[in-house]
């Protein structure tokens, strides 16, 4: 009888550890389902990984309306980069673009704009006549304009989207997704550090006329440090943003909503959602040293290996010490390598579904050893 009780006193006292364990294992993943937007399409993704969190319609072909200055924005950046022109040369305003309506920064026909001013007046005041005065003195006309913005969006690789003017103005042939108009925020962001904080900016005054940034949470969220707003009758009130808690920033894209407000409080529901109940950390820094490999027949037994770029990855809160990392080297690493070849691959999984991978590269040169190294290891080589 002793026996038996002690047997039950154990059965009960594992199950109750076991269950203890289950419940510790679901707390970690438990997070509820994301909010429900009201709008025609959104998205919500992590900047340094691109995991998508939320999305609905995202891949839907809508009018991007003002969203589009994020485009003319970046050409202009991207063609000063490469030196095309500077900050400081002046800009003719044409009568076009002066004529433009809409939103306005207001400069005048015949006078002469820096271009800073004009990159001013597209991203803090949403000016159309901003954005046609650079589109002309960019590429000489907005059509060509419109030209160049396709080709660099069939770089970023925004497959649903066609622009044919710089202001956003509906067309039928005028138009994008909110997948894409995400990708292209993250890609101002990354591609020009140096000049996105504009995007921040308040307020800016041009020809005495005080205007606000068109993006009011700037004002309601410290988070948030861009990105662009756009409203016509047919496109709704749409909204891209960016913000950034700790180490993690998150990107959002919202079209068609129905009024000013709503687009604001439900870009806050998905960027709030996506802060509280995901994390993205670095799980390896790029250009380190991840382990090193045995080099055969070279001047040298090691070599380090590493990835070209910081990796990081997305996953819910709580899960990121439960991640488990591979690696798989080639069997035979013979002499010579050179820096950058391919040695291998890291890969990280969670629960034993895949989340990334990359190739293990050579971080330094191991040239060919003497004919003694060569025969040595020959022979070891042979033997194995």
């Amino acid at each position: 009888m002793a026996a038996e009780r002690v047997n039950k006193i154990l059965v009960i006292v594992f199950g109750f550890f076991a269950l203890i364990a289950v419940l510790a294992a679901q707390a970690a993943v438990l997070k509820p389902t994301p909010p429900a937007i009201k709008a025609r399409s959104y998205i919500l993704q992590d900047f340094d990984t691109g995991t998508v969190l939320v999305e609905h319609n995202a891949d839907e072909p809508v009018e991007p309306a003002s969203l589009t200055k994020m485009m003319t924005v970046y050409v202009a950046l991207a063609q000063l980069a490469d030196g095309k022109f500077q900050m400081g040369d002046p800009v003719l305003i044409s009568k076009k673009a002066w004529k433009m309506g809409g939103s306005k920064m207001f400069i005048e026909v015949g006078k002469q704009v820096p271009v800073v001013d004009l990159l001013k007046g597209v991203i803090i005041q949403s000016g159309n006549d901003a954005s046609v005065a650079l589109a002309e003195f960019v590429a000489g006309d907005e059509s060509a304009f419109a030209d160049l913005m396709n080709q660099y969006a069939s770089q970023l690789g925004m497959t649903n989207t066609n622009f044919v003017n710089s202001s956003g103005l509906p067309h039928t042939d005028h138009y994008s997704t909110a997948r894409d108009m995400a990708n292209l925020a993250a890609a101002l962001i990354r591609d020009f550090p140096e000049h996105y904080p504009l995007h921040a900016v308040r307020t800016y005054t041009w020809n005495n006329i005080k205007q606000y940034n068109r993006n009011p949470l700037l004002t309601r969220d410290d988070s948030v440090d861009g990105v662009k707003t756009g409203h016509t009758e047919s496109a709704g009130y749409c909204l891209v943003a960016s913000a950034k808690q700790d180490d993690m920033r998150l990107v959002s894209a919202l079209l068609g909503s129905k009024s000013e407000d709503s687009r604001l409080t439900e870009t806050q529901s998905l960027l709030r959602y996506g802060f509280r109940f995901f994390e993205t950390d670095r799980v390896y820094e790029g250009g380190a040293a991840i382990r090193q490999v045995r080099v055969w027949q070279g001047e040298t037994e090691q070599v380090e290996m590493g990835i070209a770029n910081d990796l990081y990855v997305t996953v819910p809160r709580g899960e990121f010490k439960k991640l488990d990392t591979g690696i798989v080297v080639e069997e035979q690493i013979l002499a010579p390598v050179r820096a950058g070849q391919q040695l291998g691959v890291v890969s990280i999984t969670l629960h034993g579904e895949p989340i990334a991978e990359r190739p293990l590269l050579a971080l330094g040169e191991v040239a060919k050893g003497g004919l003694w190294r060569r025969l040595s290891d020959y022979v070891k080589l042979w033997f194995e």
